[in-house]
């Protein structure tokens, strides 16, 4: 049967219709993969009634457009994509909560969850409407073009502080327990001045006024992010039932509290992960690892440390060892 122009141009688009195909080489599929697992959660308690959820930016081939921040299995927060962190409001005082997160495109699909973390709420203080003092000057180190170290005077408080919260100018950054007076604050931009203030905050959620103001100036261009690094960084190799294994040992950064999970490349590759239990090492940190049963192999090692904000700090130097020697 011949076939009018009109009935085949037909049958093409019928048959377009049915496969789903797009005109134009697919440029009009629509995007079916979801963002990548956010990285880098962290959760901190900020009062009896609250908690402090921050994460890193996920990745996806078209765009992140916002993250659902989940209690448990419930949502309890939507935000857009360019923001990292969110305070849930509304917990009970010395209650346990899981907190994780996934990351949303603009077709609506949704990533996997994350790792998730749990924290415990204060005890809640008996009608308490006395806010804590003020909070010592703060005082400031440039760690290079993308961090600083913070320090600041403890607060007093009738029930206790919880936490304190760091800003940058008017924004929320940061918040550390109230028995922390030191922190790292990282992403920054290189050659760029900043202005930081402090708050405390008790069980009850009242808040001190802020500080006095401390102005830091990141150092210009791009650096390694060794003020971010462990350091006295060293790696000896021995030998144990056959096999040889590369000790490690290392002076944990100063970040104003314990680091608990650090990152080791072997050979240039990601190795494996260290996570401390229990009490993560403060002044010294050690580990041992296998690496095989032939002598002469040399390595090359090095780590880094999970900052308090999430983030990755900088490599430690890199050494190189031999096994049998």
């Amino acid at each position: 049967m011949r076939r009018t122009p009109h009935l085949s141009a037909l049958l093409a688009v019928t048959a377009c219709t049915l496969t789903a195909c797009a005109w134009g080489g697919g440029q009009d599929a629509k995007d079916v993969r979801p963002p990548a697992a956010p990285r880098g959660l962290t959760v901190q308690a900020g009062s009896a009634t609250t908690a402090h959820v921050m994460w890193n930016r996920a990745t996806d081939d078209t765009g992140v457009t916002g993250y659902d921040v989940y209690r448990g299995a419930t949502r309890v927060k939507r935000v857009p994509g360019d923001k990292h962190m969110v305070d849930v409001v509304g917990l009970k005082p010395s209650t346990t909560y899981t907190f994780t997160v996934r990351a949303r495109d603009a077709e609506g699909n949704i990533g996997p969850a994350g790792t998730k973390l749990t924290v415990t709420t204060p005890a809640a203080a008996t009608a308490d409407r006395k806010p804590p003092s003020r909070p010592g000057s703060p005082r400031g180190t440039v760690e290079g073009s993308r961090a600083v170290t913070l320090s600041w005077g403890a607060s007093k408080d009738d029930q206790g502080v919880a936490s304190y919260e760091i800003y940058q100018g008017t924004s929320k950054i940061h918040s550390v327990t109230g028995s922390e007076h030191r922190t790292l604050v990282t992403g920054l931009r290189p050659g760029t001045d900043y202005r930081f203030t402090v708050k405390a905050l008790d069980a009850a959620d009242n808040a001190s006024p802020a500080s006095r103001s401390v102005r830091l100036t990141t150092a210009a261009g791009r650096d390694d992010g060794r003020g971010t690094a462990p350091t006295d960084f060293r790696a000896t190799t021995r030998r144990a039932d056959g096999a040889y294994y590369i000790d490690l040992a290392w002076t944990p950064p100063d970040t104003g509290g314990a680091v608990a999970e650090y990152q080791i490349h072997l050979d240039g590759k990601s190795a494996t992960s260290l996570v401390f239990g229990g009490t993560a090492p403060r002044k010294k940190a050690t580990h041992s690892f296998y690496v095989g049963k032939k002598p002469g192999d040399t390595h090359r090692v090095k780590l880094r440390a999970k900052l308090p904000d999430g983030t990755w700090g900088g490599y430690s130097p890199e050494r190189t060892v031999t096994t049998g020697r």
